[in-house]
């Protein structure tokens, strides 16, 4: 299924299309809207919030972020101005051993390309979780 919001980059979206497109209740966006700088959504003559299709992913990692990640909205916040700007500070555990496993995944790729005489590359094994953190993770209701 093709993404709504890509056919027209320039379409206007209700609160409620938001809504339906993202599954994130309306008066969850009012509320995220006061803690989101970069979710302010333009208004009509008539005080009617209209989105555009840039609003519509700002909500979707937003979303991602709070219920997915467990962060608060300020975290959210930091994070999204973060990816903003291109930074890449704020990483989650999982994104960090992602992107750990990837450069292993390249860095053999490369040696298979040097050939045989390159010397063999041991795969240490993942290191453990610190002793003093806890992973929690939010039971869905």
């Amino acid at each position: 299924m093709a993404d709504e919001t890509t056919d027209l980059p320039d379409r206007r979206y209700s609160i409620g299309e938001v809504s339906k497109l993202t599954g994130v209740p309306d008066y969850v966006l009012r509320q995220w809207e006061t803690h989101i700088t970069q979710l302010l959504p333009g208004r009509t003559r008539s005080n009617r919030r209209f989105y555009s299709a840039k609003h519509i992913e700002i909500v979707r990692r937003v979303k991602t972020f709070v219920r997915h990640e467990g962060m608060t909205l300020e975290g959210a916040r930091q994070r999204l101005t973060a990816e903003i700007r291109g930074g890449s500070a704020l990483r989650t555990p999982r994104e960090a051993l992602l992107l750990a496993q990837k450069i292993v995944e390249e860095a053999r790729t490369i040696l298979n390309l040097l050939g045989p005489e390159a010397p063999p590359v041991s795969t240490p094994p993942p290191p453990a979780p610190p002793d003093n953190i806890q992973i929690f993770r939010r039971e869905d209701r």
